[in-house]
C-alpha cells in the first residue's frame, strides 16, 4: 500500500534512533556544556529492544516503508548492532538499509560484519579535514586521521560511494569547504554540504551561522566546474551536482535557504520507541507503549496509518524568530 499525509506525501523512509548516546560532543549538536559528566542517557533497559524494532520495521514495510536508515547519537555505540541490520535485511519490502556515523567506532572488523549483515550504505559524518578545526567541533580530542583510516576500511570492506556529510558552519569551519572538496571528489565519496539547522535548541542556533548552498555551489564552481544533476528519487534530501571533470559528484542539503519539506517521505523513531513526524518536531507518539501493552499488528498499523494520514508538518517552510524557539527535540535524540 502507498500510505500518503495530508500533503499528498507517501510514506517512504524509516529512520531509526538506536541509541541517544554518542562519544563525540559537537558544538551543533551536543554541546559539552550540555552534556557533560552529569547528563543522564537513557539506561539500556529504556531502549527498545532488537526484537521490538524488528516487529516495528515489519510493520512499517506492510504500509509501504522501503528505506531504513539506522542513526543515533551514535549508532556503532549500540552493541551488536551489525545483528540488528542482519534481521532488518531479512524483512521482505525493506530495499535499502543506511547507516549515519561518526567513523570514531568503524574498524576493519566493524566494517567488515556491517557489509556482511547486510547495510547496504553508510554515511560519515566529517565537519573538517584540519585536525585543529575537526578536534575543536568534535570536542573530545579525537583525531581527523583515525576517521580518514577508518572511512578506508568502510570503502576496502565494499561500501561505495560512500557519503561524506558536512554541515558547514559560519566561522567555525566554512573555511575546510575546499580542503574537503579536494580531498573527497572521486575516489567513491560523495560530499554532502548541509546547511547549519535549527534542530533542537541547545546549540543555540542563529540564522547569520548558515552558509546558504547557493554562496558554496559558487565557491567551489570557481575552482571545480559543477552542474547540477536531477534527483535519483522523490524526496532524495541533497540537491545533487556533478563535476564537469568527471570526477563523481556533489551534494548540498538546503533545508533552511531552499526547503524541501513538500517532498519529504520520512517518519522518525526515537531509540526508547517515540514516532516523529519531523525532524524539528515539538513532540512525539509513544509507540512503545503500544508495544509493552499487547496491542495487535493490526492495531500498531492503524496507529500508524492515523497518525502519518493526518501529517501536515512543513517546520522549514515555516521557519521563523518565532519557530525557532520552540522547544523542540534534539537531534541526538531522533538522528539527523
Amino acid at each position: 500500500m502507498i500510505l500518503k499525509d495530508q500533503l499528498n506525501r507517501p510514506l517512504r523512509d524509516l529512520r531509526i534512533s538506536v541509541t541517544d548516546r554518542c562519544n563525540f560532543r559537537c558544538t551543533y549538536c551536543m554541546p559539552k556544556e550540555v552534556y557533560g559528566t552529569h547528563y543522564k542517557f537513557m539506561r539500556r533497559d529504556e531502549l527498545l529492544s532488537f526484537e521490538q524494532l524488528i516487529r516495528v520495521v515489519r510493520l512499517f514495510a506492510e504500509l509501504g516503508v522501503v528505506k531504513v536508515r539506522i542513526t543515533g547519537g551514535e549508532p556503532l555505540a549500540r552493541q551488536r548492532i551489525e545483528v540488528l541490520i542482519k534481521m532488518i535485511a531479512q524483512i521482505k519490502g525493506i530495499e535499502d538499509i543506511s547507516l549515519t556515523t561518526n567513523a570514531s567506532l568503524l574498524t576493519a572488523d566493524k566494517a567488515r560484519l556491517l557489509k556482511t549483515a547486510g547495510l547496504n550504505r553508510l554515511t560519515v559524518s566529517l565537519d573538517a579535514l584540519d585536525n585543529d578545526a575537526f578536534t575543536g567541533m568534535n570536542n573530545v580530542a579525537f583525531p581527523v586521521d583515525r576517521i580518514l583510516e577508518n572511512i578506508d576500511h568502510a570503502r576496502a570492506a565494499g561500501f561505495k560511494p560512500i557519503k561524506i556529510n558536512m554541515v558547514v558552519i559560519k566561522g567555525s569551519n566554512d573555511d575546510q569547504v575546499l580542503a574537503m572538496v579536494r580531498h573527497f571528489r572521486g575516489h567513491d565519496y560523495i560530499l554532502r554540504l548541509i546547511e547549519y539547522m535549527d534542530v533542537g535548541n541547545s546549540n543555540r542556533w542563529k540564522l547569520e551561522q548558515v552558509v546558504p548552498a547557493q554562496s558554496l555551489i559558487k565557491l567551489i564552481n570557481e575552482q571545480f566546474p559543477i552542474a547540477a544533476v536531477d534527483a535519483n528519487y522523490r524526496g532524495e534530501v541533497a540537491k545533487r551536482w556533478r563535476y564537469k571533470d568527471g570526477q563523481g559528484e556533489i551534494g548540498f542539503i538546503t533545508s533552511v535557504s531552499q526547503p524541501f519539506c513538500r517532498s519529504c517521505t520520512r517518519l522518525r523513531l526515537s531509540a526508547e520507541g517515540k514516532l516523529y513526524t519531523c525532524l524539528f518536531a515539538t513532540r512525539g507518539h509513544d509507540l512503545r507503549q503500544l508495544l509493552n501493552e499487547g496491542y495487535s499488528d493490526e492495531q500498531i498499523k492503524h496507529y500508524i496509518i492515523d497518525l502519518w494520514s493526518q501529517r501536515t508538518v512543513r517546520y522549514s517552510e515555516l521557519r521563523s524568530a518565532q519557530t525557532t524557539a520552540l522547544p523542540k527535540i534534539e537531534m541526538s535524540y531522533i538522528g539527523g
